[in-house]
């Protein structure tokens, strides 16, 4: 058969059912093949919008989201995105053309090393030298993304091997058993969590990966210990649960963060020192930190760890389960859960003050309350990065694992609306919601148009204040109040929304935001809200965190 017929045929073996993208000349034999084959290509508007697309539907799936450009300005225009799933930990397959193998050597068209733009960003980049090598070249891509710590691996296939002949077939993929944890380290952590005083939970992204969430909750159901999630662990214990703690993740330290300074022992679970640096929340000395991982604990001098668990997060955690139940049961729950009541009643309270407030532009607060009102406990938000990822990482709750996606590992603009169409095509079952800021709005706005022509629905909530308004935070913390110049203009977001034939909104009082959300998820596909936002609340909470006094 031809290369490019064994190469889609290599996906079709691998699961895949979508991949997102923009072709180009140097992949045409892909994409003639793919006409023949029941992955469905989604054609995007931009290859950075395609490469989030892929990004959110393998966070969402496990396995791995697939994304394509050409060479040259494809494959660059695709390195934010990839970037974005690499350091998130979600799986990415990423396929980029290239030219003809008998011109590389030399000056010409569009011709740019590929690979070594990739290598930083991926776990594993590679080009087809020989149509040989297609079968085991598509499987160790799609082996690597997926294996714990997922992330993303890239393909480059060039257009002169895309032609040849092979004779040949798909490797079968098998499943890969992750390694369990050492019995000597699991004993060890049973030890310093039954000698604790004073422990906590901090929950990261990979707790809610790969079926750790049910130990985690049974582990602080044994327990007694309270779990606080980061910004990428959200749902690892329900939000009504009393053993949650909610949210740490802010620059200024919060509620939970004055509770953490007491803590003698911290359990860490699936935490990733990329999505809030240690020295942020272990500022205080002697804590003995459980460290309990896919990978050995990353060396950093404000995490000295006194137990390195690494291996299978969930077998870890049914481990001390098991030990703390069949040894210990008399002693269970070691602590009283109650004991933190008050703890998480402030918090509770702190985050439902404004729930009700009429004031106009609408206080973030009171944006997320209506926004939580109308989200199951299955649907799903994606959080674009802004000043307004700070107020949902803070104030949104959820009840079961990856149902509010915050990009903190890369952190970058322009995820959450592309994403949206990554995951109602992984979850066409539930509500979609996009929140962005007006300028990582812009940053891909143009794949409305896409999910218009496939008839894609979420919900897109533009919070509106003319301004880089995380940056303007940043500054002004910083600089006793002053800041750069950082406004700019806005469209008008219901007309834009027409002009694409979607479904649009503006937002002129606090009232009309949750019908709006209702009728917005009843359109036959994307629905844009704008929202003016009231950023004065920025500094008014980091003043009013700067003047915390705990008794915790």
């Amino acid at each position: 058969m031809k290369a490019s017929d064994l190469f889609v045929k290599c996906l079709e073996a691998e699961g895949v059912t979508h991949i997102f993208g923009v072709p180009g000349e140097e992949n045409a034999d892909v994409m003639i093949s793919l006409n023949s084959s029941p992955i469905d290509f989604i054609l995007c508007r931009h290859e950075q919008a395609a490469a989030f697309m892929a990004d959110t539907y393998g966070r969402l799936t496990g396995k791995a989201g697939v994304c394509l450009g050409t060479l040259g300005p494809g494959a660059t225009n695709l390195v934010t995105g990839v970037a974005d799933a690499n350091m998130d930990r979600a799986p990415l397959v990423c396929i980029i053309g290239q030219g003809s193998t008998r011109r590389l050597h030399k000056e010409s068209h569009q011709n740019m090393d590929s690979i070594a733009m990739f290598e930083p960003i991926t776990k594993w980049s590679t080009t087809i030298a020989h149509e040989a090598n297609i079968s085991e070249v598509v499987r160790k891509a799609f082996k690597l993304a997926e294996a714990e710590k997922p992330g993303a691996t890239l393909i480059e296939l060039p257009e002169n091997i895309a032609k040849n002949i092979i004779d040949d077939q798909p490797i079968e993929p098998k499943r890969t058993r992750r390694p369990g944890a050492d019995y000597k380290a699991v004993a060890e952590a049973v030890e310093v969590i039954l000698a604790s005083k004073d422990p906590m939970i901090i929950a990261g992204n990979g707790a809610v990966r790969k079926r750790a969430a049910a130990q985690l909750h049974r582990l602080a159901r044994n327990t007694g210990i309270g779990v606080v999630n980061t910004f990428m662990g959200k749902g690892a214990v329900p939000r009504d649960d009393e053993h949650c703690m909610f949210t740490i993740g802010l620059g200024v330290k919060d509620h939970i963060a004055h509770a953490i300074d007491k803590c003698d022992v911290i359990i860490s679970v699936g935490y990733d020192l990329v999505e809030y640096a240690p020295s942020l929340w272990n500022n205080t000395p002697g804590k003995k930190i459980v460290h309990i991982d896919f990978w050995p604990a990353e060396i950093d001098a404000d995490y000295p760890v006194e137990v390195d668990i690494a291996g299978d997060i969930a077998d870890a955690l049914w481990q001390i389960n098991e030990a703390l139940e069949n040894k210990h049961n008399d002693k269970l729950p070691l602590f009283n859960i109650a004991d933190r009541g008050e703890l998480r009643q402030t918090i509770y309270d702190d985050l439902h003050s404004e729930k009700d407030d009429q004031s106009f532009p609408m206080k973030p607060q009171r944006i997320l309350c209506d926004v939580r009102d109308v989200m199951g406990p299955d649907d799903i938000l994606l959080s674009d990065v802004g000043a307004h990822k700070m107020w949902i990482s803070r104030y949104y709750q959820c009840d079961t694992p990856n149902t509010c996606l915050i990009s903190n590992g890369f952190c970058t603009m322009g995820f959450a609306l592309p994403g949206a169409m990554g995951a109602k095509i992984a979850h066409p079952d539930r509500k979609i919601m996009a929140i962005c800021g007006d300028a990582g709005f812009l940053m891909n706005v143009q794949d409305i148009e896409t999910a218009v022509r496939y008839g894609i629905n979420f919900v897109c909530i533009v919070w509106a204040d003319e301004e880089y308004g995380l940056i303007k935070w940043k500054q002004q913390a910083a600089f006793d109040g002053d800041h750069s110049e950082l406004a700019f203009t806005n469209p008008d977001f219901e007309m834009l929304a027409k002009s694409f034939g979607a479904w649009g909104k503006n937002i002129s009082s606090p009232d009309e935001l949750s019908a709006a959300i209702e009728e917005g998820f009843r359109q036959p596909g994307p629905a844009i809200i704008g929202v003016p936002v009231d950023y004065a609340e920025n500094m008014k909470l980091t003043k009013r965190l700067g003047d915390l006094d705990h008794h915790f």
